[in-house]
């Protein structure tokens, strides 16, 4: 059995993952035999819903990569059910308070860790487990990231970091940007973002735990890896598709732009 993106992490593996916005499993099929180590789906900004996660995740899987779904905010009820369809990890967007942590700690993880309610019929499937193993190996080999995005995220940060149970942190920088410049600007790359994901890498790695980070660019991927951080985002499926098409029409001479 191939290593759980879990212990690929734990051992200190960098894994580059692609970010699924459109609800087309086939898509996160192409992205898991593209080259990246894993697929995300994107349920708080992309246009996913239960139905196309489930499939997406089995997609990834036929494409012989782990899954990652990150759920609307708030929404802990889908937190199990993408634990329940498969995914090896969920991301909870706007995680402002230990309170809020917690409660995504006892959605994601099963007893005495959590409160998950049993019922993971497709994620057995998936994973060619039986009842016994499938219990035995969730709470180890399922990630619960939380976001880390706004200043009271920062300000609550060591709190968060001490509840129990949550594996990591998972850092959107373009939020970050907007609440440090009280909302005048979106700039993920800006370096009045460099700081706060300094001292959230500096907290999360003392605290023994995950990181992770949404990015753009190839650079900015390895600025947050020259810090630890490990589950990288890279793009989006849109962004792909688009970069796919000015590059087609840039060496045939005819470069148009894509709007």
């Amino acid at each position: 059995m191939t290593p759980s993106l879990a212990a690929k992490l734990r051992s200190g593996a960098t894994v580059i993952t692609g970010w699924n916005i459109w609800p087309e499993p086939l898509l996160a099929e192409i992205a898991a035999r593209s080259g990246f180590d894993a697929v995300t789906m994107d349920m708080q900004h992309g246009l996913h819903d239960p139905v196309s996660v489930m499939r997406a995740i089995g997609a990834c899987h036929l494409g012989g990569k782990p899954a990652a779904v990150r759920v609307p905010v708030g929404d802990n009820g889908m937190v199990s059910r993408a634990l329940d369809m498969g995914a090896e990890a969920v991301i909870a967007p706007m995680v402002n308070s230990a309170a809020e942590a917690e409660a995504f700690v006892q959605a994601a993880k099963y007893p005495p860790a959590g409160e998950r309610s049993w019922g993971p019929l497709r994620g057995q499937t998936v994973f060619g487990l039986d009842t016994d193993a499938h219990l035995k190996m969730a709470n180890k080999d399922t990630l619960a990231l939380a976001m880390v995005e706004t200043k009271r995220g920062i300000e609550a940060l060591d709190e968060i970091l001490a509840v129990k149970g949550l594996d990591g942190i998972f850092v959107g920088p373009s939020d970050l940007s907007v609440t440090i410049t009280g909302g005048d600007r979106v700039a993920p790359g800006d370096p009045l973002v460099d700081e706060p994901v300094r001292i959230i890498a500096r907290k999360t790695k003392a605290a023994g735990k995950l990181l992770g980070a949404f990015t753009w660019a190839a650079s900015r991927a390895q600025f947050f890896a020259d810090l630890g951080y490990q589950f990288i985002a890279l793009g989006t499926d849109q962004a792909y598709f688009q970069a796919g098409i000015q590059k087609m029409l840039s060496d045939r001479g005819e470069e148009k732009p894509v709007t």
